[in-house]
């Protein structure tokens, strides 16, 4: 939780000392809140406790079918200069193993929780620069027969902070359809080894109150540290409900 004080504080600091330079008391803000669905595939690997590495090879039918929790929530407060956002995702599901060398018949158990902060500064009209952290905790467990006939388990709880680095092409439609396209990369080592993620969006806004959109989305997650491997690649459609303030 250091890491991320430390990296909150940097955003702020990269806000304030910009800020100073401009009047900001004529500044118009603007308010988004989504709450959002995304339909996940999730295939990698995942290695609890110093145990042998367990494939993860999932669609979102065999997702939804062990989903037992969700909730997804998207904010911003933004103006003709400046975008802060909180992006949170959260999921608790349970995903049967492929078998492997050394598994046969086994399952993995996750709580999954990604929370973002970033903030955008505009560059021009159509194109936003910024950084942001990531906070992802994982409460995982994993029950498998060996290839010998063993049972064998084990469970990790473990949270990391990721530095990333944000860009964005937004709102490239001047009128009521909305376009865009977000991209960041990041951990750099210092929470995983490395992490991108992709999110490309179209919709249309009904109202000055109510937009919804659809679109797909890429998060790569690669973290091993501490006996406990991480390399998913979770990814599909998101369907999005926005309102405006």
């Amino acid at each position: 939780m250091k890491k991320l004080t430390i990296i909150t504080l940097l955003i702020i600091l990269f806000f304030d000392t910009s800020l100073l330079a401009q009047d900001t008391t004529k500044a118009k803000w603007h308010y988004l809140a989504e709450i959002y669905l995304m339909f996940p595939n999730m295939k990698g690997e995942i290695g609890i406790a110093g145990l042998p590495p367990a494939s993860v090879d999932a669609d979102q039918s065999s997702i939804f079918g062990h989903l037992k929790f969700g909730a997804m929530l998207y904010f911003e407060a933004s103006n003709d200069d400046w975008s802060i956002s909180s992006d949170f995702l959260y999921m608790d599901l349970e995903q049967d193993l492929e078998d492997t060398n050394f598994i046969t018949n086994g399952k993995v158990s996750a709580k999954q929780l990604a929370w973002e902060i970033a903030g955008l500064k505009r560059v021009i009209s159509w194109f936003d620069v910024g950084i942001g952290a990531r906070l992802i905790g994982l409460d995982s467990g994993i029950e498998f027969t060996g290839t010998q006939g063993i049972d064998r388990s084990g469970s990790e709880s473990i949270y990391w902070v990721d530095p990333i680095i944000v860009m964005r092409f937004n709102d490239l439609l001047e009128s009521k359809w909305i376009l865009n396209f977000r991209g960041d990369i990041g951990g750099f080592g210092i929470g995983s080894k490395f992490a991108w993620q992709m999110q490309a969006n179209a919709g249309y806004r009904f109202s000055k109150l109510f937009q919804a959109t659809i679109g797909y989305r890429y998060i790569s997650v690669d973290y091993d540290k501490d006996n406990f491997l991480y390399d998913i690649d979770t990814y599909g459609a998101v369907v999005r409900l926005g309102f405006n303030f």
